[in-house]
This record gives C-alpha cells, sequence and structure tokens, in this order.
C-alpha cells in the first residue's frame, strides 16, 4: 500500500504540471520556434504518458492490495465467527454474522480500493491544484477557496446522517437473510404444507423493509453528487465571468484564465472524488463497525486456573455438582442437577420437550458456562482443561446435525485423521454399513449438500457414525435416532454396549426404549430432576416417567 501511495503521489504530481506547461506555452512559447513548440508539447506529451502508466500502475496495485485485505478480513471474521461462544452466536443470530462476512466485508473491500486510487491523487490535485492557481492569480483561486468551506459542511452534514441509515440497512440485510435461510432450510416443509404464497409474503415484508431502508439512504447519500455539481459549476461559472472581467481590464491574461479553468476542472473533479469517498466511506464505516464488534468481541469462555476451580478427588467419569444454568439470568434453566457417572457406563436423559436435557448437554460441553456449581471430567473442572483437550473427549451426535456434498466415508471423517479401517467400524456399530454397501459406488457415494439424497433414519446414522470414528472417551447422542425404527434402535443400543465399553455413553431420548437398558436414567421436567435411577427404580418411583413408559410401550417391552 505504501509503494502504491509513492507512485500515485509521483503520478498525480506530474499530471499537475500539465496545464501549468500549457499557460507556460500560451505564454511565452507561442510564436516563436516551431522546434520550441514541440519541445514543450512533446513535454507534455510525455508528462501526460507517465502520469497514465504510473496512475495505472498504483490501481492495479491497489487492485491487488485491497483483495488481500479483503481475504485477510474475510478469514480473520470467518475463525471469529467460529470460535465465538454460544452465547455469543445467539446474541449477533447466524443471519447477521452471514451479512457481516458477506456484504459488510464488500463495502470495507470497495471503500479501501477507492482510498487507494483516490485516497492521494483527489487531495493533491486539490491541494496542489488551488496553490498553483494561488500563484498564478490570487484572485480568481479565492472564488474556489471560497467554495471549500460549503462543500466541507454538506459532506460532514450528510456523513453524519448516512451512517446510522446504512446501518439500518445492514440490519434489513441481516432480516432477509434470515428469511432466506429459514425458507432454503424448511423448503420441503413449506411445500408440504402448501406455504408457499405464505413465505411469499414473508419474504416480500422483508424486502420491501430493505427496499425502504435504502431508499432513504440512497436519498440522503445520493444528494451529495448533484450538490458537487451545482457548487462546481457556480464556482466554474465565477471564474469564467471574473477572469473576463479580468482580462478586460488588464489585470489578467487569457493564457493564465485557461490554464486556470484546467486547473478548475481537476479541482473540481478531485472534490467530486473526494465526495465519493465520504458516501463509500459513510457506507463502509456502518460495514466496519459491524464487523469490529465481531472481531473485538472478547472471549466470554476462557480456561480457568485450577486454584480458582480445584480438582474434585473423585473416581467417577463424570461428575456434575449441583449444577445451575439460566440462559438469560431471569429464569433458571436448569436447577441443582447433580449425578455421577463412571467410566463405560451409560446415562439416560428424558423429559418433556423444553425440560433442558439439551441445555445438560451443552453446559458438558462448555458451549455455555454453568452459572452454580461445577462439572468434572476425571476430577477436573471443565473450566481448567483446555477447549482442544475437551472437545477431543467427545464425540457428538445431533437430532439435526449437518452433512455436507462430499462422499460418506468423508463426511464420518469430517476432515479428521481417521483411517477407512475406523469408518467402517464406526458404520457397522451405528447400523449404517448395511445401507451404504447397497450403493453401487459404497463409502464413496456422493451425498447432496445436508444429505437430502438419504432417508432422515439413514443420515442419522451417517451421523453416529461420525461421532463413533474417532473412539472418543464421552458420547453424546442428543435425540440422535428418533428417525429409527425400533428393531434398528435396539440393535443400535446393543452393538454400542458390546464394541464401546470403555466410553461412557449419554442419550438424550424422547422414547422410553432407548433410555430403559442404561445404568442411569434422569427425568427432567423445567430443569428440574423430577426421577433419578435405572428403569426399574422409576417405574416405581416416578409416577411420571411411568405415564410416558406406559403411554409408549404399553407397561411391556417387547425385544
Amino acid at each position: 500500500m505504501g509503494l502504491g501511495f509513492t507512485i500515485k503521489t509521483i503520478g498525480t504530481l506530474v499530471e499537475l504540471l500539465i496545464p501549468y506547461i500549457l499557460s507556460h506555452i500560451l505564454e511565452n512559447v507561442i510564436g516563436r520556434k516551431v522546434s520550441d513548440i514541440l519541445l514543450w508539447g512533446g513535454l507534455m506529451v510525455v508528462c501526460a504518458g507517465v502520469a497514465c502508466i504510473l496512475n495505472v500502475t498504483a490501481n492495479r496495485m491497489a487492485a491487488k492490495v485491497s483483495k488481500n485485505f479483503a481475504e485477510n478480513m474475510r478469514k480473520d471474521l470467518f475463525i471469529k465467527t467460529l470460535r465465538l461462544s454460544a452465547a455469543q452466536t445467539d446474541k449477533f443470530t447466524i443471519p447477521s454474522l452471514e451479512s457481516r462476512i458477506t456484504t459488510d466485508t464488500y463495502n470495507v473491500h470497495n471503500f479501501i480500493n477507492m482510498m487507494q486510487r483516490m485516497g492521494v491523487r483527489a487531495p493533491i490535485l486539490l491541494i496542489g491544484g488551488v496553490g498553483i492557481t494561488l500563484f498564478m492569480d490570487a484572485k480568481l483561486s479565492l472564488v474556489m477557496i471560497a467554495l471549500l468551506p460549503v462543500i466541507f459542511v454538506t459532506v460532514a452534514f450528510v456523513r453524519a446522517r448516512g451512517i446510522p441509515l446504512y446501518t439500518r440497512v445492514q440490519q434489513a440485510v441481516d432480516g432477509m437473510i434470515r428469511v432466506v435461510r429459514e425458507d432454503a432450510q424448511g423448503i420441503r416443509v413449506i411445500k408440504a404444507l402448501s406455504k408457499t404464497e405464505y413465505e411469499h409474503r414473508r419474504y416480500d415484508d422483508v424486502n420491501k423493509t430493505l427496499v425502504a431502508n435504502e431508499v432513504r439512504a440512497g436519498i440522503i447519500m445520493g444528494s451529495v453528487n448533484p450538490l458537487m455539481t451545482v457548487f462546481m459549476n457556480a464556482g466554474s461559472v465565477a471564474v469564467i465571468a471574473l477572469g473576463a472581467v479580468f482580462i478586460s481590464h488588464g489585470t489578467s491574461k487569457p493564457e493564465t484564465v485557461i490554464a486556470f479553468m484546467q486547473y478548475f476542472t481537476q479541482i473540481s473533479m478531485a472534490m467530486m472524488a473526494v465526495t465519493r469517498m465520504f458516501v463509500m466511506y459513510t457506507k463502509s464505516s456502518a460495514s466496519a463497525k459491524r464487523i469490529e464488534e465481531v472481531l473485538l468481541s472478547e472471549e466470554d469462555i476462557s480456561v480457568k486456573s485450577k486454584s480458582e476451580y480445584a480438582d474434585k478427588d473423585t473416581s467417577a467419569h463424570i461428575v456434575f455438582d449441583r449444577v445451575t444454568f439460566s440462559y438469560n439470568g431471569r429464569r433458571d434453566n436448569l436447577k441443582d442437577i447433580s449425578f455421577k457417572l463412571n467410566r463405560g457406563e451409560h446415562l439416560g436423559i428424558i423429559g418433556a420437550t423444553g425440560s433442558g436435557k439439551s441445555t445438560l448437554v451443552k453446559l458438558l460441553l462448555r458451549f455455555y458456562d454453568v452459572v452454580e456449581g461445577n462439572i468434572y471430567i476425571n476430577g477436573e473442572n471443565i473450566k481448567t482443561i483446555e477447549k482442544p483437550e475437551l472437545y477431543a473427549k467427545f464425540g457428538v451426535a445431533q437430532q439435526h446435525d449437518f452433512l455436507y456434498a462430499d462422499t460418506i466415508e468423508e463426511n464420518i471423517k469430517f476432515g479428521r485423521d481417521i483411517s477407512s479401517d475406523d469408518v467402517r467400524r464406526a458404520a457397522r456399530i451405528a447400523q449404517a454399513d448395511d445401507f451404504i454397501s447397497d450403493f453401487a459406488d459404497g463409502y464413496n457415494h456422493l451425498l447432496s449438500p445436508h444429505g437430502t439424497n438419504i432417508s432422515g433414519g439413514q443420515k442419522q446414522r451417517v451421523l453416529i457414525s461420525r461421532a463413533l470414528a474417532a473412539n472418543p472417551e464421552i458420547l453424546i447422542l442428543d435425540d440422535s435416532s428418533s428417525a429409527l425404527d425400533y428393531k434398528t434402535d435396539s440393535a443400535l443400543r446393543k452393538a454400542l454396549a458390546d464394541n464401546m465399553q470403555n466410553t461412557t455413553v449419554i442419550t438424550v431420548a424422547q422414547r422410553v426404549s432407548s433410555v430403559k437398558d442404561c445404568d442411569l436414567i434422569i427425568v427432567l421436567d423445567e430443569g428440574a430432576v423430577i426421577g433419578m435411577g435405572t428403569h426399574d427404580e422409576l417405574i416405581s418411583s416416578c409416577n411420571e416417567y411411568k405415564e410416558i413408559s406406559d403411554s409408549q410401550l404399553g407397561g411391556a417391552f417387547v425385544e
């Protein structure tokens, strides 16, 4: 960027010489030898050529610099987005983060590009042109100088109005992206329920909101160029009129006025460039603040010292010690949760929708920090475990996890250094090997985005295979077998028991059949434990669990 600025500065200074050389030719060379005219005329051509070459070179460098800048900015923003905590992601929202990575970085990229191309050239033409014209004819220069305060006040006023307007525009973009994202993900449901017209209207509403905000911003910012044109044309008329008066009184020369008009044209172009830069800066500033909010967001889930959160003397693999948590600080989503699991044991968590089942799992993964109490793994408080070390302990399969457009094998590996043998072993345990082998290309079968070319049950088995592939210390199945039939679910549970003896398994489910064989079952209701024990113990001690069991299985189990 510095080298580009230097080249641009030299090119612009050379460009400033051209009208001055023209004035010299008209005043001192005309009427002399033809060779003198050709010499000075050739010098003008050389200056024009050098200015052109240097400006083109600087512009190409500016394009390269702005490209690299935007690439690094998007990369930093994307990495920061991935590292945000769950609470921070909830605060920004996914659609807003998407628009910040796309449209906001694009706005900043455009400004950085223009700033390098015009940020040096325009001020030099403006200041240099005013300086040279002051030297040539101070009286005429005062006409332009008198216009500058009016122009700067206008630009400052429009800029102050523009930043909030463009902030609202980007917020409206967030809203539109949210609707588009929801419709793209739920397109099958929308079609199945014949709600396409409803979604058209919903999109039309957010689109009209965006258009209205863009129109308001466009009217304010679009007024700058016409106003600048009026000011500069008024100045041009004043210069011509005063120049004619001065020439008629013999206080100025025609060649000076001609050169002066060329400088005035350069200064006018510079002023227009400056105003365009201010307009673009206004849009870029609003976007830059949104990017800055993400990049400068402080880490809210950091690794703590063991002096602050001491280890616990326990032989248990996982310990929840009087854990309480709230998403919003007003209502407890989990209240006073305590239990222990030994290595290799199976925990089942069951309860109504919204009872806190998935929240408990998110706390164990430390997606959120507990409000009260502590969670331990192998006696270590999870707040003291480095994040890569903590996450490496887990294999997780969730009901609505994602699959990307690649082979089944790559979706199971998920970018990890896992052998093909381990992939197939995981698939066999997850009851996925049979249907995968039925494909003509087997594990090289290509999945469509989100795995839409396989069934829901097949998708869940691929996701469970992914969770198992790295032989995790702790396996979390968060409602990940809801699409499996009872026979496949039973085979899955048996395979886990036979092949994952050293893995602690946590199963979140709505079906009693998925948790009935667990070593410990927790029944949650509105964030509180209302029952804890084995299946047989809960049948006799927890009415809610018994009602769920009876309603699903008719009071008897069929293996």
